[in-house]
């Protein structure tokens, strides 16, 4: 009977972390006029391409240049399984789509979102640029601007769509990830 309920009770509250996720997800504030669009970073395959979730990111943000010409920052490291720093295949990857190499710089030393925004931060004040479009997967959106403002950078967001069947495991481990910036905010 123990076993059941803590079962139950897990499910519950995964169920809640998913749905907390998925809310903050459909009610972001509407997008704002930017001078610089934030791409933050996904797996890079073993062959140097951008992962799914990662193309699906550099697309929406390539749209968002698109309509609007501004200064590109693409976030990301070399992680231990990836062959090249993430921030060097996304600068390649919009370069071969037409966006001029002036407007595309690539930050190579962040590891996580936290790192990603602040050291886009710095390179946002060098070039005097002030108001951010934060691109990053749809569940990763809500966190990445609270974490925007906690470094210092007023910005908006545009998330790029999600696999579906990656729904409950995306929501699950932002949900997640939630609590743990809630629980550094709190120490």
């Amino acid at each position: 009977m123990a076993i059941a309920a803590l079962f139950l009770l897990g499910v519950t509250a995964a169920a809640g972390l998913i749905g907390f996720v998925y809310i903050k997800e459909k009610t972001l504030p509407p997008q704002a006029e930017s001078d610089v669009i934030i791409v933050l970073g996904a797996q890079v395959k073993p062959d140097g391409t951008p992962s799914e979730a990662l193309r699906r990111r550099l697309t929406a943000a390539l749209e968002a240049w698109q309509e609007k010409r501004q200064t590109i920052i693409v976030c990301g490291a070399q992680g231990a399984n990836e062959p090249r720093p993430e921030g060097e295949v996304m600068r390649e990857w919009l370069l071969e789509r037409g966006v001029p190499d002036k407007d595309v710089v690539a930050e190579t030393a962040s590891f996580n979102t936290r790192q990603n925004l602040e050291y886009a931060k710095a390179i946002m004040e060098h070039r005097g640029l002030s108001q951010a479009l934060v691109v990053t997967s749809d569940y990763h959106v809500a966190r990445a601007l609270v974490l925007c403002r906690q470094a210092g950078i007023s910005a908006t967001g545009k998330g790029s769509p999600s696999k579906p069947e990656y729904f409950i495991k995306n929501h699950f481990r932002e949900g997640l990830s939630w609590i743990k910036l809630w629980l550094e905010s709190t120490l």
